[in-house]
């Protein structure tokens, strides 16, 4: 928890401009948009939107923002220094990052020599004016600086004085922050810390024999920062061993989305930092809203979410063992290192093969359902769900087909309608892309038989329709029904084409996903169990949910 006396640290996000570059993420302008809008409601104090002029794209998403602000993050530019042999003031790509309208400007600097003599192909000195040049400039069109020493760690273990200069030379010019970049993301983390501390002690000698003038005095000391990538899986432990040793701004992104590995991880670093080491990041409120933006842009970006992801991930406080679900139910410290809530997320309690008794009093109680007077008939549904497990249904991952399987053993299963039977047909046509299905149901809904039939681009498809048709004119709310997920897995391939099939259905009404479960060594009958059950389980939440209105009535 921080406190007003919590030293204060400053986020710096970049995932618009350095997460994108991560193979297989791409966004629009209305997903860059969204995304930052949402960063600002966490209360991320920079958000950095893009190069200006280095895509139509990034242009128009700062033209947005200077008709829209955001309400409290500064929005950045992002750009490098000046080509060589040339000067700022006629540098084409810097006309593009004033007509951004940023207050703020991240201009990135070579810090090694290496890349200086081989990537821009210019001398050493020729760089260290590179950047006094571009940040002169960018300081007299009113613009304020971070500047992001490029390949910092690797510059200064092989030429350190040389990567110092370059320092040097961004604060004669008048940046305000010096953000040391692990660009390889090889740095370990004991070396990130004795160099910071090097750099801080450095600066500061440097500062200090600077002559006084009788206008301003003597010089302020810009404040370090730390950018790091994860090459090594280090990048989250190398930006705290940086803070540790002083660095007051933190850069990184939401989910670690970047290039190659990625860069630090926001969603860790923001918890470990505040919650942990008790600086002072975004408010407490807005800390409960970490796991909500971190789903919010891994949906945008159109990435599947990390479920094991630390502190933001669904799994982060599962627990499925048994002994730890009963140790957790007493008191939550004994396998919890944080409270779950404090960053927006929630416990859940697993059930598999590997749970007891107290998983299942846990999951029911989840569902409403109150057996802890009721041992007896706990005792025999954990037993039924792991007979069930060894024959191949997994039911963590399917958290419907095991509350039926609850209300079945209680004796309170809804029969909303019976299946009496069905028969698939498959249509292949050598050539076609797809083939067409047709199936045809029969079901019996308070005692009346109906018979329907109906097709699909495929088995599942058509007997997911056929259902439906037979079912809508009984229950017209299975129409806002939809079946949004798939998933087959072969349990036993050493068994060829007899092996067995566990089928995932993922189905959602608009407000609510359930997953349900099939096994089988026939796909098709292990799909009908999945999808019959996700249809039972919808009816069931929309029951429950009428009787909900009419008890507030």
């Amino acid at each position: 928890m921080t406190t007003n006396s919590s030293p204060q640290l400053w986020l710096y996000d970049t995932t618009l401009r350095d997460g994108t570059q991560r193979e297989g993420l791409s966004v629009s302008i209305e997903d860059k948009l969204r995304i930052a809008r949402r960063l600002d409601q966490l209360g991320i104090p920079f958000i950095e939107g893009g190069w200006p002029g280095a895509n139509p794209k990034d242009v128009q998403f700062f033209w947005q923002l200077q008709e829209d602000p955001l309400k409290l993050s500064e929005i950045v530019a992002f750009c490098s220094t000046r080509r060589p042999n040339s000067t700022a003031a006629t540098e084409p790509m810097l006309q593009d990052i004033l007509a951004a309208g940023t207050r703020w400007v991240t201009i990135f600097g070579k810090s090694w020599d290496l890349h200086v003599t081989t990537s821009l192909k210019t001398t050493l000195e020729e760089n260290l004016a590179m950047i006094r040049d571009t940040i002169e400039y960018l300081r007299s069109q009113g613009r304020r600086i971070i500047y992001d020493a490029e390949h910092w760690f690797d510059g200064y273990k092989h030429n350190p004085d040389y990567a110092l200069q370059t320092l040097e030379a961004a604060i004669a010019s008048g940046a305000e922050w010096l953000v040391l970049c692990d660009t390889n993301g090889g740095t370990l983390p004991h070396e990130i810390g004795q160099i910071v501390q090097d750099v801080n002690g450095h600066l500061s000698f440097v500062i200090s024999q600077e002559p006084m003038t009788k206008d301003k005095g003597q010089r302020t000391m810009p404040q370090i920062g730390i950018h790091t990538h994860n090459d090594s899986e280090m990048a989250v432990a190398n930006a705290i061993a940086a803070v540790m040793a002083g660095a007051k701004m933190v850069q990184g992104t939401i989910n670690g989305y970047g290039e190659r590995c990625g860069n630090a991880n926001l969603c860790s670093l923001i918890p470990n930092l505040q919650l942990k080491l008790g600086y002072s990041c975004i408010t407490e409120d807005q800390l409960t809203q970490l796991t909500e933006a971190s789903r919010f842009v891994s949906e945008v970006v159109n990435l599947a979410p990390d479920e094991h992801a630390p502190f933001v991930g669904l799994s982060a406080f599962a627990h499925k063992g048994g002994i730890h679900v009963s140790a957790v139910e007493r008191n939550p410290l004994t396998y919890e290192h944080i409270q779950p809530e404090q960053v927006g997320n929630n416990r859940r309690i697993v059930i598999s093969e590997q749970s007891g008794l107290s998983n299942v009093l846990a999951k029911a109680h989840s569902f409403g359902i109150e057996l802890d007077q009721q041992k007896a008939e706990a005792r025999q549904i954990l037993q039924r769900l792991k007979d069930l497990e060894s024959e191949g249904f997994q039911f963590e991952a399917a958290e419907a087909s095991f509350v039926l399987l609850m209300h079945e053993a209680l004796g309170g299963r809804q029969k909303f309608f019976e299946v009496k039977g069905f028969q698939v047909h498959c249509d292949l046509i050598e050539g076609k892309e797809t083939s067409n299905a047709l199936a045809t149901v029969k079901i019996a809904v308070d005692g009346k038989n109906i018979l329907e039939a109906a097709e699909g681009n495929g088995p599942v498809a058509a007997l997911d329709a056929a259902l439906r048709k037979a079912l809508m004119n009984f229950y017209p709310q299975i129409a806002t029904f939809d079946l949004t997920d798939y998933k087959v897995r072969i349990l036993n391939g050493h068994t060829g084409t007899a092996a067995k099939t566990r089928v995932l259905v993922e189905s959602g009404n608009g407000r609510q996903r359930w997953t349900t479960v099939g096994v089988s060594t026939n796909i098709l009958e292990a799909s009908y169990q999945a999808v019959v059950e996700g249809l039972e389980y919808g009816l069931l939440l929309h029951s429950q949910s009428e009787a909900a209105v009419k008890v507030s009535s």
